[in-house]
Protein backbone atom coordinates (compact mmCIF):
# COMPACT_ATOMS: atom_id res chain seq x y z
CA UNK A 1 0.00 0.00 0.00
CA UNK A 2 1.19 3.29 -0.73
CA UNK A 3 -0.37 6.91 0.24
CA UNK A 4 0.53 9.77 -1.61
CA UNK A 5 0.02 12.85 -0.36
CA UNK A 6 -0.25 16.31 -2.19
CA UNK A 7 1.07 19.39 -0.31
CA UNK A 8 2.76 22.14 -2.25
CA UNK A 9 0.56 24.34 -0.86
CA UNK A 10 1.73 27.22 1.79
CA UNK A 11 -1.35 28.13 3.14
CA UNK A 12 -2.41 31.56 3.19
CA UNK A 13 -5.12 31.46 4.80
CA UNK A 14 -3.00 30.15 7.33
CA UNK A 15 -0.68 32.72 8.04
CA UNK A 16 1.65 34.31 9.35
CA UNK A 17 2.41 30.71 10.62
CA UNK A 18 2.94 29.48 6.88
CA UNK A 19 5.41 32.61 6.70
CA UNK A 20 7.98 30.25 8.36
CA UNK A 21 6.44 26.78 7.69
CA UNK A 22 4.57 24.79 5.04
CA UNK A 23 0.65 24.17 6.23
CA UNK A 24 1.00 20.51 6.76
CA UNK A 25 3.84 21.28 8.87
CA UNK A 26 2.15 22.95 11.53
CA UNK A 27 1.72 21.53 14.61
CA UNK A 28 -1.89 20.20 15.86
CA UNK A 29 -1.96 18.67 19.46
CA UNK A 30 2.28 18.51 19.16
CA UNK A 31 2.67 16.57 16.08
CA UNK A 32 2.81 18.05 12.10
CA UNK A 33 -0.89 18.08 10.83
CA UNK A 34 1.36 15.64 8.17
CA UNK A 35 2.12 13.13 10.03
CA UNK A 36 -1.25 12.58 12.17
CA UNK A 37 -2.88 12.65 8.88
CA UNK A 38 -0.43 9.81 7.71
CA UNK A 39 -1.05 7.78 10.88
CA UNK A 40 -4.56 7.76 11.10
CA UNK A 41 -4.57 6.84 7.78
CA UNK A 42 -2.40 3.70 8.28
CA UNK A 43 -4.13 3.05 11.21
CA UNK A 44 -7.39 2.76 9.21
CA UNK A 45 -5.33 0.56 6.35
CA UNK A 46 -4.32 -1.88 8.91
CA UNK A 47 -1.62 -2.91 6.48
CA UNK A 48 2.04 -2.81 5.73
CA UNK A 49 2.50 0.69 4.40
CA UNK A 50 5.20 0.54 1.26
CA UNK A 51 5.52 4.08 0.36
CA UNK A 52 4.78 7.71 1.14
CA UNK A 53 4.90 10.04 -1.24
CA UNK A 54 4.80 14.02 -1.04
CA UNK A 55 4.26 16.57 -3.24
CA UNK A 56 5.60 19.68 -2.32
CA UNK A 57 6.84 23.06 -3.58
CA UNK A 58 10.19 23.32 -4.60
CA UNK A 59 10.76 26.54 -1.87
CA UNK A 60 9.93 24.54 1.05
CA UNK A 61 13.68 23.52 1.33
CA UNK A 62 15.56 20.32 2.38
CA UNK A 63 14.93 20.70 5.94
CA UNK A 64 11.20 19.90 5.40
CA UNK A 65 12.10 17.09 2.65
CA UNK A 66 14.15 15.49 5.26
CA UNK A 67 11.38 15.45 8.10
CA UNK A 68 8.72 14.14 5.62
CA UNK A 69 10.62 11.47 4.71
CA UNK A 70 11.49 10.78 8.20
CA UNK A 71 7.85 10.70 8.97
CA UNK A 72 7.52 7.90 6.53
CA UNK A 73 10.68 5.94 8.06
CA UNK A 74 8.60 5.92 11.33
CA UNK A 75 5.69 4.34 9.77
CA UNK A 76 8.21 1.56 8.47
CA UNK A 77 7.74 2.94 4.70
CA UNK A 78 9.68 4.52 2.24
CA UNK A 79 9.06 8.51 2.13
CA UNK A 80 9.78 9.83 -1.84
CA UNK A 81 9.56 13.67 -2.25
CA UNK A 82 7.80 15.14 -5.67
CA UNK A 83 7.60 18.66 -6.97
CA UNK A 84 4.91 20.86 -7.61
CA UNK A 85 5.98 24.14 -8.28
CA UNK A 86 3.01 26.05 -10.24
CA UNK A 87 -0.59 26.00 -8.57
CA UNK A 88 -2.89 23.50 -11.46
CA UNK A 89 -4.88 21.51 -9.52
CA UNK A 90 -5.32 18.48 -7.42
CA UNK A 91 -5.69 16.16 -10.70
CA UNK A 92 -1.80 18.21 -11.79
CA UNK A 93 -0.78 17.49 -8.11
CA UNK A 94 -1.31 14.15 -7.90
CA UNK A 95 0.01 13.38 -11.71
CA UNK A 96 3.41 14.76 -10.16
CA UNK A 97 4.25 11.85 -8.36
CA UNK A 98 3.20 9.62 -11.37
CA UNK A 99 6.32 7.59 -10.78
CA UNK A 100 4.59 6.39 -7.10
CA UNK A 101 1.17 5.44 -9.35
CA UNK A 102 1.27 1.98 -9.38
CA UNK A 103 -0.80 -0.59 -7.43
CA UNK A 104 -3.56 0.13 -4.43
CA UNK A 105 -2.88 3.53 -2.83
CA UNK A 106 -4.74 6.42 -0.59
CA UNK A 107 -4.55 10.03 -2.20
CA UNK A 108 -4.76 12.04 1.18
CA UNK A 109 -4.71 15.91 0.50
CA UNK A 110 -3.00 17.34 3.75
CA UNK A 111 -4.93 19.71 5.90
CA UNK A 112 -7.47 17.60 6.97
CA UNK A 113 -7.52 15.17 10.24
CA UNK A 114 -9.54 12.18 10.43
CA UNK A 115 -11.18 9.73 13.42
CA UNK A 116 -11.52 6.21 11.78
CA UNK A 117 -12.52 3.12 12.20
CA UNK A 118 -13.89 1.15 9.32
CA UNK A 119 -12.81 -2.15 6.99
CA UNK A 120 -11.42 -1.08 3.56
CA UNK A 121 -13.72 -2.26 0.88
CA UNK A 122 -10.82 -3.62 -1.06
CA UNK A 123 -13.31 -5.19 -3.54
CA UNK A 124 -14.32 -1.55 -4.69
CA UNK A 125 -12.13 -0.02 -7.46
CA UNK A 126 -11.97 3.10 -5.13
CA UNK A 127 -13.27 4.33 -1.71
CA UNK A 128 -14.49 7.54 -1.01
CA UNK A 129 -13.88 8.75 2.28
CA UNK A 130 -17.22 11.11 3.40
CA UNK A 131 -18.93 12.51 6.18
CA UNK A 132 -22.27 13.39 7.55
CA UNK A 133 -22.25 17.35 7.15
CA UNK A 134 -25.46 19.71 7.80
CA UNK A 135 -24.97 22.20 5.21
CA UNK A 136 -23.85 19.71 2.05
CA UNK A 137 -24.31 22.71 0.14
CA UNK A 138 -20.86 24.04 0.89
CA UNK A 139 -19.34 20.79 -0.42
CA UNK A 140 -18.70 18.37 -2.62
CA UNK A 141 -20.72 15.50 -2.45
CA UNK A 142 -21.18 12.09 -3.29
CA UNK A 143 -24.67 10.80 -4.82
CA UNK A 144 -25.52 6.77 -3.80
CA UNK A 145 -27.36 3.85 -5.59
CA UNK A 146 -29.50 1.21 -3.86
CA UNK A 147 -26.53 -0.65 -3.68
CA UNK A 148 -24.85 1.98 -1.11
CA UNK A 149 -22.68 2.50 -4.59
CA UNK A 150 -21.42 5.93 -5.66
CA UNK A 151 -22.75 7.41 -8.88
CA UNK A 152 -22.16 10.96 -8.75
CA UNK A 153 -19.93 13.27 -7.42
CA UNK A 154 -21.78 16.47 -6.90
CA UNK A 155 -19.59 19.98 -5.94
CA UNK A 156 -21.83 22.65 -3.65
CA UNK A 157 -24.97 21.51 -5.19
CA UNK A 158 -27.88 24.15 -4.89
CA UNK A 159 -30.37 21.61 -4.45
CA UNK A 160 -30.16 18.52 -2.18
CA UNK A 161 -27.72 15.45 -3.33
CA UNK A 162 -26.65 13.94 -0.23
CA UNK A 163 -25.37 15.20 3.14
CA UNK A 164 -21.88 12.74 2.39
CA UNK A 165 -19.32 15.36 2.25
CA UNK A 166 -16.20 14.14 0.17
CA UNK A 167 -13.12 14.89 2.71
CA UNK A 168 -10.11 14.62 0.39
CA UNK A 169 -9.00 11.23 1.57
CA UNK A 170 -9.47 8.27 -1.63
CA UNK A 171 -8.26 4.38 -1.41
CA UNK A 172 -7.92 3.20 -5.37
CA UNK A 173 -7.62 -0.39 -5.72
CA UNK A 174 -4.98 0.41 -8.66
CA UNK A 175 -3.98 4.15 -8.67
CA UNK A 176 -2.27 3.28 -12.21
CA UNK A 177 -5.92 3.29 -13.45
CA UNK A 178 -6.62 6.82 -12.17
CA UNK A 179 -3.35 7.95 -13.48
CA UNK A 180 -4.29 7.31 -17.17
CA UNK A 181 -7.40 9.06 -16.71
CA UNK A 182 -5.86 11.80 -15.27
CA UNK A 183 -2.82 11.82 -18.11
CA UNK A 184 -6.30 12.03 -20.30
CA UNK A 185 -7.33 15.11 -18.33
CA UNK A 186 -4.37 16.29 -19.00
CA UNK A 187 -3.82 16.10 -22.47
CA UNK A 188 -7.34 17.13 -23.40
CA UNK A 189 -6.78 19.95 -21.05
CA UNK A 190 -9.98 19.63 -19.50
CA UNK A 191 -10.10 22.55 -16.79
CA UNK A 192 -12.19 23.10 -13.95
CA UNK A 193 -11.58 26.68 -12.09
CA UNK A 194 -8.47 27.35 -14.07
CA UNK A 195 -7.41 23.86 -12.69
CA UNK A 196 -6.75 19.78 -13.80
CA UNK A 197 -9.13 18.25 -11.02
CA UNK A 198 -8.94 14.84 -9.29
CA UNK A 199 -13.21 14.76 -9.96
CA UNK A 200 -12.22 14.31 -13.77
CA UNK A 201 -10.12 11.55 -13.77
CA UNK A 202 -12.77 9.96 -11.24
CA UNK A 203 -15.89 10.47 -13.27
CA UNK A 204 -14.25 9.18 -16.21
CA UNK A 205 -13.23 5.76 -13.94
CA UNK A 206 -17.21 5.93 -12.87
CA UNK A 207 -18.30 6.38 -16.82
CA UNK A 208 -16.15 2.85 -17.46
CA UNK A 209 -18.29 1.28 -14.59
CA UNK A 210 -15.72 1.17 -12.00
CA UNK A 211 -17.29 0.34 -8.44
CA UNK A 212 -16.74 3.35 -5.95
CA UNK A 213 -18.02 2.84 -2.40
CA UNK A 214 -17.64 5.51 0.38
CA UNK A 215 -15.87 5.08 3.44
CA UNK A 216 -17.95 6.68 6.51
CA UNK A 217 -15.32 8.68 9.31
CA UNK A 218 -16.15 9.41 12.43
CA UNK A 219 -14.60 12.39 13.08
CA UNK A 220 -13.29 14.95 10.31
CA UNK A 221 -11.34 18.33 11.62
CA UNK A 222 -10.35 20.78 9.18
CA UNK A 223 -6.94 23.02 9.29
CA UNK A 224 -7.52 25.54 6.73
CA UNK A 225 -7.48 28.50 8.17
CA UNK A 226 -6.97 29.65 12.00
CA UNK A 227 -9.69 29.58 13.29
CA UNK A 228 -10.62 25.92 12.90
CA UNK A 229 -6.78 24.22 13.55
CA UNK A 230 -7.31 26.10 17.29
CA UNK A 231 -10.58 24.11 17.39
CA UNK A 232 -8.98 21.46 15.66
CA UNK A 233 -6.16 21.13 18.02
CA UNK A 234 -8.95 21.16 21.02
CA UNK A 235 -10.91 18.22 19.61
CA UNK A 236 -7.48 16.42 19.10
CA UNK A 237 -6.07 16.89 22.40
CA UNK A 238 -9.66 15.55 23.59
CA UNK A 239 -9.52 12.55 21.89
CA UNK A 240 -5.98 11.69 22.68
CA UNK A 241 -6.81 12.47 26.11
CA UNK A 242 -9.60 9.53 25.73
CA UNK A 243 -7.17 7.27 23.83
CA UNK A 244 -4.72 7.30 27.64
CA UNK A 245 -2.03 8.65 25.29
CA UNK A 246 0.68 10.65 27.61
CA UNK A 247 0.27 14.10 26.67
CA UNK A 248 2.98 15.86 29.11
CA UNK A 249 6.70 15.29 28.61
CA UNK A 250 8.53 14.16 31.77
CA UNK A 251 10.75 16.87 30.94
CA UNK A 252 8.95 19.70 31.52
CA UNK A 253 9.42 21.40 34.28
CA UNK A 254 6.73 23.51 36.52
CA UNK A 255 7.36 25.47 39.37
CA UNK A 256 4.34 26.95 41.25
CA UNK A 257 2.08 26.09 37.73
CA UNK A 258 -0.73 24.19 36.95
CA UNK A 259 -1.99 22.06 34.03
CA UNK A 260 -5.75 22.00 33.44
CA UNK A 261 -5.84 19.10 31.01
CA UNK A 262 -5.89 17.91 28.19
CA UNK A 263 -3.18 19.97 26.74
CA UNK A 264 0.26 18.79 25.63
CA UNK A 265 3.40 20.18 26.95
CA UNK A 266 6.85 19.10 25.33
CA UNK A 267 10.41 18.48 26.00
CA UNK A 268 11.55 21.12 28.31
CA UNK A 269 8.58 23.50 28.23
CA UNK A 270 9.21 25.38 31.56
CA UNK A 271 6.16 27.02 33.80
CA UNK A 272 6.54 29.84 36.30
CA UNK A 273 3.56 30.86 38.25
CA UNK A 274 1.19 29.87 35.63
CA UNK A 275 -1.81 28.30 34.95
CA UNK A 276 -1.84 26.27 31.34
CA UNK A 277 -5.18 24.94 30.11
CA UNK A 278 -7.66 23.71 28.76
CA UNK A 279 -6.70 22.99 25.28
CA UNK A 280 -3.56 24.44 25.05
CA UNK A 281 -0.18 23.45 22.97
CA UNK A 282 2.89 23.97 24.07
CA UNK A 283 6.40 23.17 22.01
CA UNK A 284 9.73 21.84 22.47
CA UNK A 285 11.58 24.45 24.87
CA UNK A 286 8.65 26.85 25.62
CA UNK A 287 9.21 29.15 28.49
CA UNK A 288 5.49 30.69 30.24
CA UNK A 289 5.44 33.17 33.62
CA UNK A 290 3.04 34.68 35.34
CA UNK A 291 0.67 33.52 32.47
CA UNK A 292 -2.64 32.22 31.98
CA UNK A 293 -3.32 30.29 28.87
CA UNK A 294 -6.05 28.63 27.63
CA UNK A 295 -7.88 27.12 24.55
Amino acid sequence: MKIIVPMAGRGSRLRPHTLTIPKPLIPVAGKPIVHRLVEDIAGVLNQPIEEIAFVIHESFGKQVEEDLIAIAQKLGAKGTIYYQNEALGTGHAIMCAQDSLSGPAVIAYADTLIRANFDLDTNADSVIWVKQVDQPEAFGVVNLNEANEIIELVEKPKEFVSDLAVIGIYYFKDVAVLKNELQLVLDNNIIHGGEYQINDGIKQMMAKGMKFVPGKVDEWMDCGNKDVTVETNSRMLGFLQEDGENLVSNLAVLENSTIIPPCYIGDDVVLLNSTVGPNVSLGDGCHVKNSTIKN
